[in-house]
């Protein structure tokens, strides 16, 4: 039975007897007429169990029977341990007299090789010279499982950031020292008596008089007047409260779109009104208005300068000598052209056929002017004169045959058209009004 227990859950090929009877057992296991199978720990395995979980993968088979690859893995953790912990910077023992065969050739060290040394390099190593001959470093063998190897704070000692926090506080104690004193010149320097100021830790008086060093920023009106213009200070860039939010313009849900991310409205949310005289009319008014383009082409002009090798072209760091820049980059630009021009047409002329006509005769005109077969302008004569046609349209205008003193269609009656003066919607019929 023991030997069909070890080919239950084995992997190797059976023969067709061994097979049939390991068939039988499993069958009479889960029939419940033969004992089941027991693990090494005692445990009794269950026969319904399938041979896909009760079978452990090959990086788990330790080739005995049971199920614990599929129960929770135990890992002793010992990286948090500080005794068997890197011991950085101790060394073992005294330091060689002589040098040893295999030990490091620059500081006769037997604890690592030449290419591994952390000393400075010397012209003549300790194999040659055998002076200054270093210990062995501590070297401590530490056993990191899978996570301790990928944590970034592993081996972090937190008595580094008390240091460190120590320091601060000297610094900013020291920090309230100063400030006190220099307050309690100016108070004596206004008043004309000292009024020494106590700088303990504990003055409340002082720290809500001073602040702490986060919150000088925001007193730049008590700096100038207590502790004169020499103390550093910086204005908020606050937004005033008294403008209207740009999403706030037009509450109307088709209006001008707000991008919250980047807070820009980039169209006018007052649409159908002048920009000019609106105080906000979007962020493309202003990026293609006044001389939001000019300082745009300067810029562009930077970047090409920079780029071609003039490094003193920058718009931002030198403003007035990139406009000086851009200017004559202008000016000499138009010169070309225009020589470029003038060399054209010294070469091909044509110089008359780029006089451009008067403005006026370029204008859309409403002059009428009738012309005969032969090309001739028509001269009109007698009462025409007086009063010459200007047609609008191509076809005749204020024609009224048939002794009407209107035109056809300028009556509507019963879904038909007719005549104003005398109401009739015949097209060929006589005028009949008085």
């Amino acid at each position: 039975m023991s030997s069909s227990k070890s080919k239950s859950f084995g992997s190797g090929k059976l023969s067709r007897e061994d097979y049939k009877k390991q068939k039988d057992l499993e069958a009479a296991r889960k029939a419940g007429t033969a004992a089941p199978e027991v693990d090494e720990e005692g445990k009794a395995i269950n026969p319904h169990i399938p041979q896909f979980m009760a079978k452990a993968p090959w990086y788990m088979d330790t080739g005995k029977v049971g199920l614990q690859h599929q129960r929770k893995q135990t890992i002793e953790a010992t990286a948090g341990d500080a005794a068997t912990w890197y011991a950085r910077g101790k060394r073992v023992g005294e330091a060689s007299k002589k040098y040893k065969k295999g030990a490091c050739e620059n500081c006769g060290a037997t604890s690592h090789k030449t290419k591994e040394c952390v000393e400075r390099p010397r012209k003549k190593g300790a194999r040659w010279t055998g002076r200054d001959m270093k210990a062995d470093e501590a070297v401590v063998e530490v056993a990191l499982d899978y996570d301790a190897k990928r944590d970034r704070w592993n081996g972090y000692d937190a008595e580094e950031h008390r240091r460190l926090m120590d320091e601060w506080e000297l610094v900013e104690e020291a920090r309230r020292k100063r400030k006190a004193s220099e307050l309690d010149r100016s108070q004596s320097k206004q008043v004309g008596e000292e009024k020494p100021i106590s700088s303990g830790s504990g003055n409340v008086d002082i720290e809500a008089e001073l602040g702490s060093s986060d919150e000088d920023s925001g007193r730049e009106d008590v700096d100038e007047e207590r502790l004169g213009a020499k103390s550093k200070s910086t204005v908020r860039n606050l937004r005033i409260r008294e403008d209207t939010a740009k999403y706030l313009r037009n509450l109307d849900p088709d209006s001008a779109y707000y991008d919250p991310k980047t807070r820009s409205m980039r169209e006018n949310p007052y649409a159908g009104r002048d920009p000019q005289q609106l105080a906000y009319a979007g962020d493309n008014f202003v990026r293609y208005s006044g001389e939001a383009q000019e300082i745009i082409q300067k810029d562009v002009f930077a970047w090409e300068a920079e780029a071609r090798g003039n490094s003193s072209a920058h718009f931002q760091a030198n403003p007035t000598q990139t406009a000086l820049l851009y200017k004559d980059f202008r000016d000499k630009k138009d010169s070309l052209a225009d020589r470029k021009r003038a060399a054209i047409l010294e070469a091909y002329g044509g110089e008359e056929h780029l006089q451009a006509p008067p403005r006026e005769l370029r204008m859309q005109q409403e002059h009428y002017v009738e012309y005969s077969r032969a090309g001739q302008v028509i001269q009109p004569t007698g009462e025409e004169e007086a009063v010459p046609a200007v047609p609008r349209s191509r076809y005749r205008e204020d024609v009224h045959p048939t002794n009407h003193k209107s035109v056809y269609g300028s009556w509507w009656s019963d879904g038909k058209w007719g005549y104003a003066c005398c109401r009739q919607t015949m097209r060929n019929a006589y005028c009949t009004a008085p």
